[in-house]
């Protein structure tokens, strides 16, 4: 049996493989000896080929892959390694020998090509390693796979935000064109490709004044994947529910509601097949959000401009949008909420308001989205240049990324700058004017209680206050006398402070080096003082690849993308508190 082991070069895609370490050991555990295999399910363009590539590299593995063209022919997939008269015993047989198969679209094999896949699972011959889309899509005897107990079974989720923002770090996107991309997406890495690509060509992303970045304002691009994706909201559907879709997007960001003349037999047809959403009030919403600025492209200008919503007509909605997020700001729970009507206005290039945007970077701010609550004070400044809220969240921001002078409070968070800045005697009076989980982060950092911050840390990280949650876990690390439970708050606060778009505070300043071997350590610190990869090499008497060899794998660990993140990961920052 001859076997197939693609070179590592073909593999290469325009991003780097992120995110996803606890899928990539259990596809790995799932593939070695011992172990009959996994399945990977999930939408098109999720990235389970390419788990599953990063999982294999390097291993001596047979690759199969269905296609569409060839379901109706038998053991199609399987041409490559069967003769043309190859029965399903004979297969069985014949395949004996491998010792690992990777099946890739295996909702798409035809019928004997998944009873082969099947059999080899249940006489346990290969290992197998195999991705399908959703289960309802796939042939029987694929499901039985995992609903059978053959192999483990993995669903794999959407990249969450967070790695789609790291994934897409090295491109320069400012963090509202980030956050833009990903909720349309929806964790689909394949049309996110495309999207980038096609701004790319057409000029669509534009330099934002005073920053290096760029920003995507204005419609979606009707790419071949965008339209592919979009194929079931016309596909078989009637003129009546294409109608009615192409109106709930031309009215986004706002719902329509049942009593908008809409007709009922059809929103129960959509409603049935998953593309609208009715909320008990009656509104109702496309439920993918790519449906909406997809459908708004490809509508008729003069139809657009009849239906489409306005500026002016979304204000009453805007006003109760800053109503809510002010109400949620003061009694300090930032947990995610839905805030479309802001970012309708943003993303389509329109006046954002400053007393708006002022609130939305603060929202932003606090739940440790630091990058993004600069753009939306940037947003309201370019509506009202000089507009003092804005101006001062966007000195806010900067200074917990590190680019500004340290803010010791702001706003009813006034006395809280002591705590944050870990100052334990200060802490005492300041414990004493705060309320709520605040007071208790007070407390704890007062009398040095290490399982105190870490649960005041766990109570501000319920409520979305990430980064300062990831702070006082940090300062849980040094008040800590048992080094494991030092070692756990070190890596909680590691972890909260990725989430928190390059915050780079006193309290966790040089925290994620004990998350480095020794050597690592050793490098990192050298890489951080300016000296190149031949300079460390000469220095510590190592050879040049070595050196790079480590700081990739420590730039892996602390969630750094080069050099210019290192110097705040290894000195405690001497800066002019404010």
């Amino acid at each position: 049996m001859t076997t197939y082991e693609r070179d590592a070069r073909t593999l290469e895609l325009p991003w780097p493989f992120t995110g996803r370490a606890d899928e990539l050991e259990l596809v790995r555990r799932s593939s070695v000896a011992g172990r009959q295999g996994v399945v990977v399910t999930g939408p098109a363009g999720i990235g389970k080929t390419r788990l599953i590539t990063e999982a294999v590299r390097g291993t001596d593995c047979v690759r199969v892959t269905g296609t569409p063209e060839t379901s109706a022919l038998p053991f199609a997939a399987f041409a490559h390694l069967l003769s043309d008269r190859a029965s399903l015993p004979g297969a069985v047989r014949h395949l004996s020998g491998v010792r690992l198969l990777v099946v890739d679209d295996a909702h798409h094999l035809d019928e004997a090509s998944a009873a082969l896949v099947h059999q080899l699972a249940v006489h346990g011959r290969p290992r197998l390693v195999v991705a399908a889309a959703d289960p309802a899509a796939v042939p029987g005897a694929v499901s039985r796979l995992w609903t059978g107990e053959l192999l483990t079974h993995l669903a794999l989720e959407p990249l969450p935000y967070d790695e789609t923002a790291r994934l897409l770090a090295g491109d320069g996107l400012e963090p509202l064109t980030v956050r833009r991309l990903h909720q349309v997406c929806r964790g689909d890495l394949r049309l996110l490709r495309d999207l980038l690509g096609a701004l790319r060509e057409s000029g669509a992303l534009t330099r934002v004044p005073g920053t290096a970045e760029r920003a995507w304002r204005g419609p979606l691009p009707l790419t071949p994947t965008v339209r592919d994706r979009i194929a079931p909201l016309r596909d078989g559907r009637g003129p009546e529910e294409r109608d009615t879709l192409e109106r709930l997007a031309l009215a986004e960001p706002l719902p329509l509601h049942l009593d908008d003349g809409l007709d009922l037999a059809v929103l129960e047809r959509l409603e049935a097949d998953n593309l609208i959403h009715v909320d008990e009030r009656g509104a109702v919403r496309l439920v993918h959000p790519l449906h909406g600025p997809a459908l708004r492209a490809s509508a008729g200008r003069l139809r657009a401009r009849r239906l489409a919503r306005t500026a002016d007509r979304c204000e009453p909605a805007l006003k109760d949008e800053q109503k809510q997020l002010e109400q949620l700001i003061e009694q300090l729970d930032v947990r995610e909420v839905p805030a479309p009507v802001g970012e309708w206005l943003a993303s389509g290039d329109l006046p954002v308001p400053a007393g708006y945007a002022a609130v939305r970077a603060r929202y932003s701010r606090l739940r440790g989205e630091l990058r993004e609550a600069a753009a939306w004070a940037r947003e309201g400044l370019r509506t009202t240049p000089g507009d003092v809220s804005c101006g001062t969240e966007l000195a806010l921001a900067a200074a917990d990324s590190g680019e500004g002078a340290v803010v010791r409070g702001d706003g009813g968070l006034a006395h809280y700058g002591t705590v944050r800045l870990g100052e334990p005697e200060a802490a005492v009076g300041a414990a004493g004017r705060l309320d709520g989980v605040l007071a208790r982060h007070a407390r704890a950092l007062a009398r040095g209680d290490g399982p105190a911050l870490d649960r005041a840390a766990e109570a501000l990280a319920e409520r979305g206050l990430l980064l300062f949650a990831a702070e006082a876990h940090a300062q849980a690390v040094r008040a800590h006398r048992d080094p494991r439970a030092a070692r756990m708050s070190r890596t909680r606060a590691v972890a909260l402070a990725r989430r928190c778009q390059g915050a780079r505070t006193p309290a966790l300043s040089g925290l994620v080096l004990g998350e480095l071997t020794a050597r690592q350590r050793q490098i990192v610190t050298l890489a951080a003082t300016g000296l190149s990869n031949r300079q460390i090499a000469e220095q510590l008497t190592l050879s040049v690849r070595t050196v790079g060899n480590h700081l990739y794998s420590a730039y892996t660990r602390l969630g750094a993308s080069d050099r210019a993140a290192l110097p705040w990961l290894t000195e405690q920052p001497d800066r002019q508190t404010a």
